[in-house]
């Protein structure tokens, strides 16, 4: 029979048009299955360090906050966001469903508030509708909507937010049972309680939560079935840990190490890591780019990429199984028709393509191109002591010693105890965290004092060592074979 192909017209046989058309069938069919998202929830893996698929195949958290994202974006700007977070390699986007900026009285782009009479016991299914459908293109593009059902001024105020405060231990009781059974069948759902806020003393804050997190794990289907943590304020130490550490819902650890360039983020997850039982932890809410540093942009200005840079290899590499990245102009989906909250830059649309935007990708390629559920942290590879400030010299590496990874935030050199690594000769490579790119440098022998200099050095220029036993045969740093 004739047939166009490329503008000519062709015989072919009826077995060839068969297929022909079998082909095309199977080839729309897998994009059909491409395009329903994952069909895998994510679960701790057996050492419980880090996350892993259903298949036990490892996954790094590479998040972005977008706490407005139900709230003030209509479905075509929510599909743009998310389309452009997934080509940039994100994996997680964190989004709350009772939002923080005048979230329950201020309706979303459709006229839809989420909670009738502000009532958690009378849920608006029409708003969460709209929340169905941006989790459903969340899922279509392969990324995890951690989802937070609300955000803590709608337990407690303190000193910011407009709450109202509407949750009390029964209410947060009904509503977990609500939005777990609605969203029990969503594979990629990861549930964040909490929101910005941390259990005040004396008060029934524990209770409430505890409460959420029981009734969404049951209606969702057990512990076994959710994935559940807890976003807090800043807090010197632990984070979800110091209060919900030993709650069967809880499964990882989260920190906010809050927004400010001058603090050593590693110590808040090196104290979660070191806590048992063992659980995961990450930083989820980091320095954020755009953002005045420590609220003062008068004197300290806003966020600059080799800040953000610094922390989250500095998280990572103290044991973090991930890393939140955020802007402040996107999580508030800022534009110049809204007033603006601590002083964004610049509309989020223009902002989805700042730097650090396209640079929290190389970390993520770097990590998993190496055995990943066998990384520990091991500063003991550091010989000198390490002051805590920015030039802080960070180390992690496989448990049977076939790789390492030091982060050298400015350049400067050191001494290493390569003591740990297995083999007698290591290839050496240097991991540029600004482009992604490695080059290979001269072989270092395994010793207990080998004195290393960075390429380059000075503000803005952090550089990986990769270590590698060259008996692995492992890829370029970044790469996969």
């Amino acid at each position: 029979m004739p047939y166009l192909v490329n503008g000519l017209k062709v015989k072919i046989s009826i077995f060839q048009w068969q297929t022909f058309t079998n082909m095309r069938t199977l080839l729309l069919l897998a994009l059909l299955t491409i395009s329903n998202g994952f069909s895998q929830k994510l679960k701790v893996s057996d050492n419980q360090r880090f996350l892993v698929t259903q298949d036990e195949s490892p996954f790094f958290w590479m998040a972005d906050t977008a706490w407005e994202l139900f709230h003030r974006c209509d479905r075509e700007e929510a599909s743009t966001y998310l389309t452009k977070r997934a080509e940039q390699g994100f994996n997680v986007i964190q989004a709350v469903a009772l939002a923080e900026i005048d979230g329950l009285n201020t309706p979303n782009p459709y006229g839809e508030i989420p909670l009738t009479n502000n009532n958690p016991n009378t849920p608006n299914p029409r708003y969460f509708e709209h929340v169905d459908h941006i989790i459903k293109k969340a899922d279509s593009l392969g990324m995890y909507i951690a989802l937070l059902p609300t955000w803590g001024d709608k337990l407690f105020k303190n000193n910011w937010g407009v709450g109202p405060e509407v949750f009390t231990p029964e209410n947060a009781k009904t509503f977990g049972e609500w939005i777990g059974t609605r969203y029990k069948n969503y594979d990629n759902i990861i549930w964040i309680i909490g929101g910005d806020r941390n259990p005040r003393d004396g008060s029934t804050d524990k209770e409430v939560w505890n409460q959420m997190a029981e009734s969404i794990a049951k209606a969702a289907g057990g512990y076994e079935a959710t994935l559940m943590s807890f976003h807090p304020q800043p807090k010197e130490n632990g984070g979800s840990s110091t209060w919900f550490h030993d709650q069967p819902w809880l499964d990882f650890n989260m920190h906010q190490t809050g927004h400010c360039a001058n603090q050593g983020t590693y110590q808040k997850i090196a104290h979660d890591y070191q806590r048992t039982p063992y659980k995961p932890v990450l930083d989820a809410e980091p320095l954020y780019e755009d953002h005045p540093n420590c609220f003062n942009a008068k004197e300290l200005g806003h966020s600059i990429p080799e800040d953000i840079r610094r922390i989250m290899y500095w998280n990572v590499f103290a044991g973090a199984f991930g890393q939140t990245y955020g802007c402040h102009n996107v999580w508030q989906m800022y534009t110049t028709e809204r007033e603006g909250i601590n002083q964004p830059l610049r509309p989020w649309p223009v902002a989805l393509d700042l730097p650090m935007a396209h640079q929290v990708k190389h970390l993520k390629h770097l990590m998993l191109s190496r055995p990943f559920l066998s990384r520990i942290p091991d500063q003991s590879m550091v010989v000198e002591q390490q002051k805590d400030n920015n030039d802080y010299v960070i180390a992690t590496r496989d448990a049977e010693g076939s790789y390492a990874f030091i982060y050298f935030p400015k350049g400067k050199s050191v001494e290493l105890n390569l003591s740990n690594l297995s083999a007698n000769e290591l290839k050496a490579w240097w991991y540029d965290p600004r482009t992604g790119n490695a080059f290979q440098s001269a072989n270092i022998v395994r010793s207990k004092k080998v004195a290393v200099i960075p390429p380059t050095s000075g503000k803005g220029h952090d550089w990986v060592l990769v270590l590698d036993d060259p008996g692995m045969g492992f890829p370029a740093p970044g790469q996969t074979k």
